[in-house]
């Protein structure tokens, strides 16, 4: 075998492995998916509904087993939107588990369809 060959078959071998790690990362997350009970809707900051800035949100949440928000982290989003989302959210309430999760959300701030 030449080395070419055997760069293409190592290449593969790790195409494999990567695809079959990230398809086990998306099933446990989906496993550690809590149901949420209660919602909060995100307050809208008027001067950036006015001026029609819009945009999503995303954040890593940790979910206590009693099913309470316990930590909000950022991932994206416009500032003063994240403060909005992040308020919001630490008022939701997942159903109880057996033990903390965490799971990432989004909420997408759009002038024309919020209220």
């Amino acid at each position: 075998m030449n080395r070419r060959t055997s760069k293409i078959i190592l290449l593969m071998a790790s195409l494999v492995v990567t695809s079959s790690l990230t398809s086990l990362q998306a099933q446990k997350a989906e496993k550690a998916a809590r149901k949420r009970i209660y919602a909060v809707e995100p307050v809208y900051p008027e001067l950036l509904k006015r001026s029609n800035i819009g945009g999503v949100v995303r954040l890593l949440i940790v979910i206590s087993p009693k099913g309470t928000v316990d930590t909000v982290n950022q991932l994206g989003g416009n500032a003063a939107l994240v403060e909005a989302a992040t308020n919001a959210v630490k008022k939701w309430r997942y159903a109880p588990a057996d033990a903390e999760t965490t799971q990432e959300v989004s909420i997408t701030f759009d002038p024309r369809n919020f209220r």
